[in-house]
């Protein structure tokens, strides 16, 4: 876990709270309805959570195709040499 000095804790306090202040006056300066609104949009994204994560990709599958050119070479085939 990283320390950080008192002076940058305060200063982050001091920014969150300046936030705080800006989001609240901006919440004052938009009609009621629309603030509303905007509280039951924010609700449904909250009450929605993270969206779950992709399908994983098969095993062995590379994530990214190789480069025109830079194909994996096939494996040799085993000849019988003959004497």
């Amino acid at each position: 876990m990283t320390k950080h000095s008192r002076h940058e804790r305060e200063q982050r306090a001091a920014q969150n709270e300046r936030m705080r202040e800006i989001g609240d006056a901006w919440q004052r300066s938009i009609p009621p309805a629309e603030a509303e609104a905007f509280a039951r949009q924010v609700e449904a994204a909250r009450t929605r959570g993270p969206e779950p994560r992709p399908v994983d990709m098969a095993p062995g599958t590379a994530p990214r195709p190789p480069r025109p050119g830079h194909e994996p070479r096939p494996p040799k085939e085993e000849k019988r040499r003959s004497r």
